[in-house]
């Protein structure tokens, strides 16, 4: 399980503070589907950093019981001088996994073929989406940070990308952050709003949509 409590975070700007999570509760448990609905710059970004431990609170407390994944098709954490094979080692390296186990499933999944020998920064930011997708699928979390950047490249592989996450990975916990109601409706047990940086709670998808459908108005 994982459990938020009271987690605060602002940022500096020319104008000063400005709060973006404001006492922020948010408890996932295994095998759990969440959606969060925010408008652009509402702070999911900041939500989703903070659940995976690249970013820390400012006051507040998050436990996690579970392993949790980087956000899914981001690759901002290659290192761009490397090719793709190097970074798919070095992060199966970081986390226990045997890499050379995970090329046949990395060149059949990305089809990024001869690329995958070729330094990152020469990549399209769809190659990089597919190369991170690929590596987050070869490392074993219990919870999977999604964006619906997840949806790159032509419909055949966003339907692997749905297999691989969505069926394969049925029994995993999910945490998907949008401002798109329906990739969250289509995929969640449950959604929440965040909003002014508070995260408002709802007991059905459809509550949480129609608070943030009039919230949007």
């Amino acid at each position: 399980m994982i459990r938020m409590t009271g987690i605060q975070k602002a940022y500096p700007t020319g104008s000063g503070p400005v709060t973006v999570l404001d006492g922020v509760d948010l408890t996932i448990a295994p095998g759990e589907t969440i959606g969060i609905l925010g408008r652009n710059g509402a702070g999911k970004s900041t939500l989703v950093r903070i659940i995976g431990g690249a970013e820390s609170p400012d006051a507040g407390e998050i436990k996690r019981g579970m392993s949790v994944s980087w956000p899914l098709a981001f690759g901002g954490g290659f290192q761009s001088s490397l090719t793709g094979l190097d970074n798919l080692r070095f992060i199966c390296r970081v986390y226990g996994v045997d890499p050379e186990a995970c090329l046949p499933f990395v060149y059949d999944f990305t089809e990024l073929g001869v690329y995958l020998k070729e330094p990152v920064r020469t990549y399209s930011s769809g190659m990089r989406a597919r190369l991170a997708f690929a590596t987050s699928m070869v490392v074993d979390f219990d919870c999977y940070l999604v964006d619906e950047i997840v949806a790159v490249g032509d419909s055949r592989f966003q339907t692997k990308c749905h297999e691989e996450l969505f069926v394969k990975r049925a029994d995993r916990a999910l945490i998907i952050v949008s401002h798109d109601p329906g990739f969250v409706r289509n995929h969640c047990q449950k959604a929440h709003v965040l909003r002014d940086g508070k995260l408002h709670h709802f007991d059905s998808v459809d509550q949480a949509f129609e608070y943030y459908s009039e919230y949007m108005a």
